[in-house]
């Protein structure tokens, strides 16, 4: 089984791809905390594209599971599994739970 910090290591590995390409002062700071995307978030609509496909890459490499983020169950939820780092942690644990069941 998949734990969580096992999942945030893959994340912070993904924001530092993502940070190498933006300047200084718009990288995203490593804490569960940080503000993704909405009205107080780091990243605009491509940013955020860009972050989905290297987290969705990096499970792949490192779990061996092909996940979609951007999907339904994303964009239908209440409170957006995009908006802080560790929001989007606990809806990839749940993904991932969900894929290891099938």
């Amino acid at each position: 089984m998949i734990n969580k910090e096992e999942i945030i290591k893959v994340l912070y590995a993904s924001i530092d791809d993502i940070n190498e390409k933006l300047p200084k002062e718009e990288q995203l700071e490593k804490s569960l905390d940080t503000s993704l995307f909405g009205p107080s978030g780091n990243l605009d609509s491509l940013g955020i594209i860009n972050l989905i496909v290297v987290i969705e890459q990096k499970i792949n490499e490192v779990f061996g599971f092909t996940i979609t983020l951007a999907n339904e169950k994303a964009m239908s939820q209440k409170d957006s599994p995009f908006k802080t780092i560790g929001t989007l942690v606990d809806y990839i644990s749940s993904l991932l739970k969900e894929n290891s069941n099938e």
